[in-house]
């Protein structure tokens, strides 16, 4: 099936938000709306089947989401092209990457608990990316749903310009339908499935509330549109069209954020989001993209969604199938056809040739021979890595990556039976491919294969995995936190290397200071030249970097890496025979571990933010286990009976948290949880770890 539209009717939009906001929920509405399915299947539905759009088993069993799923479909003579990502924060990699590619968003809320822990994250990762995002404000046939409270969080927590559009007609279990304030028509949902909508006019108790919630939207406009602005001056009311364009410029602009409001459960508001999309989100010529130039000094070079230009498309998602590596592909610029030739930029310039091109829908293909500029589709049979750029031969451009966050905890596993070796590493292989969250790396001293991700779930899925995929059963040991060391005062360093023996030595003298950086520093590095006079030869100061970087792979307290460190060089000496590469990199090595034990290391362990929601009875019960975790509460919040609490805690006293907040809940808590910053762990406990670190060290040395 191929695309026969013009560029400004295409829509390539993610729907993200918080666990359990609905948006699979939402996804499998649009598609039923759309004519992609044909019978509504519910996320936990009893018939087994699950939803369309959580393919993997383990999705159906567990009722989340884990993979960002990709779709097609038309509305309205709009191509849609829908990513539906998980709300896991333990996942977000795939928020990420679906975000990176994306050209509009659709953030989702749930109408009772509003603003949770996890749309901080999804929020910020629309802004990192700058995706313009209208928002859905789900589940309004919820006891205690408010759409202007969570309208509010939106504007007061998350710092949205927010522009309402809509209000509801009845609350509760006797939401009915929506008033639509840009055409003032109040609208119902009919059918069996919501299907036939009913225009009516406003029932009459509401036309004043109305009027005026249409005058402060229009207001609202104005103070970001200047076409809009001078109509409202000169007090002319505006057409649909005129207002319309006006929202759409401003959510384009990133200066206002529109609020629809629905139930995608109660099949309700969910075509007029559908509306929203196309009149609100931008189409792949309104966004700006950007590649670099590698043939010219990394050189910015703005992409055209023209089909007639050279081919520029994006690896972002890879997935391993029966049939071989799936490679998930936005297109940039340019088109491309089965059976043409294209070069992977990011991997040494490899030429391939396009084997088959597929539109996905959920785990389906549908086989197409062209696609092109703004669509989104998926390879098979090119082998390459997430994040590769592709491109025809006569350009070499590259995409700016996307952003993996470090992973915070690792487990040590292995095979149950040691003839699924092969079939173990197969499977790690595979998934450090798909996921750049997940990690796998040896550990010399232990012989352990290590598996490090962004939570306890992350790695249980993939553990569960290996077990249904690979018919490998795992061992795995007691999860470890990943540490980090660093220092607390700024620190000298003067360290020469001499090594004489026969022949040639090693001659190399490195001098300057360490000091820390602050804590929100991207990289958590940073290598200052500060050589004037040639006392250190041009050549050798990318040595004293690499022995730098080297030094702080592996700090002295706990054996964790060092963060947070400035390191500069400002004098040094060398030998005209004797200095080497190798001389200065061990020198700077040397001298950065000399000066790191002056500077009151320290340990640090990542806090994580845990937002817990619990029936108010508990509130006693639940904020004393968080106080027994050495957690801080930040905030409490009480909700229709019950309470929102959000609080920092070290994410080593976190572990088997879930069973004890069931037990003290009836069952009835729900948590969830994700990376805040690093803190420095309590003077007691340093002590012991590295005292334990040490013995360990000892007899492993004996």
């Amino acid at each position: 099936m191929a695309f026969s539209v013009g560029m400004d009717k295409i829509r390539n939009f993610g729907i993200s938000a918080h666990i359990d906001s609905g948006k699979t929920t939402l996804s499998e509405r649009i598609l039923f709306y759309t004519g992609k399915i044909h019978k509504i299947e519910e996320v936990k539905g009893k018939s087994g089947v699950g939803a369309k759009m959580d393919s993997m088993d383990l999705e159906r069993e567990k009722g989340i989401t884990i993979q960002s799923a990709a779709t097609y479909c038309i509305w309205n003579g709009f191509n849609i092209n829908l990513i539906d990502t998980p709300g896991h924060v333990d996942f977000t990699i795939e928020v990420e990457r679906a975000l990176r590619v994306l050209d509009g968003a659709v953030l989702v809320l749930c109408g009772t608990s509003g603003v949770q822990s996890q749309s901080y994250t999804v929020d910020r990762q629309m802004r990192r990316y700058n995706v313009p995002r209208i928002a859905f404000i789900n589940k309004l046939d919820r006891a205690g749903a408010d759409p202007a409270r969570v309208t509010n969080q939106l504007r007061e927590k998350l710092r949205h310009n927010t522009i309402t559009l809509q209000l509801p007609i009845g609350a509760e279990a006797k939401f009915e339908g929506i008033i639509d304030l840009v055409r003032m028509k109040a609208m119902f949902f009919d059918g069996d499935n919501g299907e036939d909508i009913r225009e009516e006019d406003i029932p009459a108790d509401r036309v004043d509330e109305a009027k005026t919630a249409r005058h402060d939207m229009i207001a609202a406009v104005a103070d970001h549109d200047d076409e809009l602005a001078e109509l409202f001056l000169a007090e002319q009311e505006p057409t649909i069209e005129q207002l319309r364009a006006a929202i759409r410029r401003a959510t384009i602009s990133l200066k206002m954020t529109p609020v629809f409001i629905g139930s995608a459960y109660k099949n309700k508001g969910v075509q007029l989001l559908l509306d929203g999309v196309t009149q609100y989100l931008p189409n792949p010529m309104e966004v700006q993209n950007i590649a670099l130039d590698q043939n010219n000094a990394e050189a910015k070079v703005i992409l055209e969604s023209d089909p007639k230009k050279p081919f520029v498309g994006l690896a972002f998602k890879l997935e391993d199938g029966k049939y071989g590596q799936l490679t998930y592909m936005r297109f940039y610029q340019g088109s491309l056809s089965k059976g043409d030739f294209i070069v992977n930029n990011s991997a040494s310039r490899r030429r391939l040739k396009v084997p088959r091109l597929v539109r996905m829908h959920s785990s389906e293909m549908n086989d197409i021979d062209t696609a092109s500029a703004g669509d989104i589709v998926a390879l098979f049979g090119v082998e390459c890595s997430s994040g590769d750029t592709f491109t025809t031969e006569d350009i070499n451009y590259t995409m700016t990556s996307m952003h993996v966050p470090d992973s915070v905890i690792s487990l040590a596993v292995s095979p149950k039976d040691k003839t699924a070796t092969a079939n173990f590493s197969k499977a790690l292989n595979r998934f450090t491919k798909e996921d750049p969250t997940f990690r796998v790396h040896r550990d010399e001293e232990s012989a352990q294969t290590i598996i490090s991700g962004m939570g306890e779930l992350h790695l249980e899925i993939y553990i569960e995995r290996m077990k249904r995929e690979y018919a490998t059963e795992v061992i795995s040991g007691k999860p470890q936190v990943a540490y980090r060391e660093a220092m607390s005062m700024k620190s000298e360093f003067s360290y020469t290397h001499r090594k004489q023996t026969g022949g040639s030595g090693q001659y190399g003298k490195v001098a300057g200071y360490i000091e820390p950086l602050p804590a929100e520093h991207e990289t958590g590095y940073e290598f200052v030249d500060d050589i004037v006079g040639g006392s250190i030869p041009r050549e050798f100061i990318p040595a004293c970097d690499k022995g730098f970087r080297e030094a702080m792979k592996k700090g002295p307290l706990i054996g964790f890496p060092i963060v947070g460190v400035r390191c500069l060089i400002n004098d040094g000496q060398s030998h005209p025979v004797d200095s080497s590469e190798i001389a200065f990199r061990t020198a700077a090595l040397m001298g950065f571990r000399e000066a790191y034990e002056k500077a009151k290391p320290t340990i640090l362990e990542p806090i994580m933010k845990v937002e817990v929601q619990f029936p108010e009875e508990f509130q006693g019960a639940v904020l004393g286990q968080i106080n027994q975790r050495r957690g801080t509460i930040i905030s409490t919040e009480k909700l229709e009976g019950f309470v929102q609490a959000m609080a920092e805690v070290p994410l080593n006293d976190m572990f088997g948290y879930s069973t004890d907040l069931r037990s003290a809940t009836q069952g009835k808590g729900e948590f969830s949880m994700e990376f805040a910053k690093y803190a420095e762990v309590p003077k007691q406990q340093r002590e012991a770890m590295v005292a334990e670190y040490r013995a360990k060290r000892d007899k492993e040395s004996k």
